[in-house]
């Protein structure tokens, strides 16, 4: 959050963020949870970044699918721009489920029309040896690579700024 309150200070961007994630959350507490941060934050855009524990704990696709869907578009009917960040799966999940979840961000974004990062951990996770950029338990990424998410996201996302 640092990070991206520094990038939008350079920008001179006059924004209020609410980091309302919860650690280890999956797309069904957001789900239950977004109502009631729309309608207290009545935000200009809404980043959902969610999705990857889904996976991690083998729940179905078309639950995610369906979830993420949602939140796009009550995030949309409440007046926000919405901006998915896409995840991917590591290779020892198969190629086949990978294609499926890599899917389910595309096809939410397309279907919901909001904008999207195809992989949010570019350049983080997709490396040779990724280890270096991530922490100890080998799912989060640590403070090396956070620059390096900042800057996956700001090009979409500053294009749903306010102006």
């Amino acid at each position: 959050m640092a990070l991206l309150e520094q990038q939008l200070a350079q920008q001179k961007v006059k924004v209020r963020i609410v980091n309302a994630s919860i650690s280890g959350d999956t797309t069904s507490g957001g789900r239950s949870r977004l109502p009631a941060l729309l309608k207290q934050h009545q935000p200009a855009v809404v980043v959902l970044e969610l999705g990857g524990n889904d996976a991690l704990r083998g729940l179905p696709l078309n639950m995610t699918r369906d979830n993420l869907a949602h939140m796009a578009r009550i995030s949309s009917e409440a007046g926000a721009r919405v901006l998915l960040l896409g995840m991917e799966m590591p290779p020892n999940y198969g190629a086949k489920y990978g294609q499926e979840f890599r899917n389910v961000f595309s096809g939410v974004a397309q279907a919901e029309k909001t904008a999207l990062v195809p992989f949010f951990l570019k350049g983080v996770g997709d490396l040779k040896d990724p280890t270096q950029l991530f922490q100890a338990d080998r799912i989060h990424p640590n403070e090396v690579a956070q620059p390096i998410m900042r800057d996956n996201v700001w090009p979409e996302l500053r294009k749903l700024l306010p102006r």
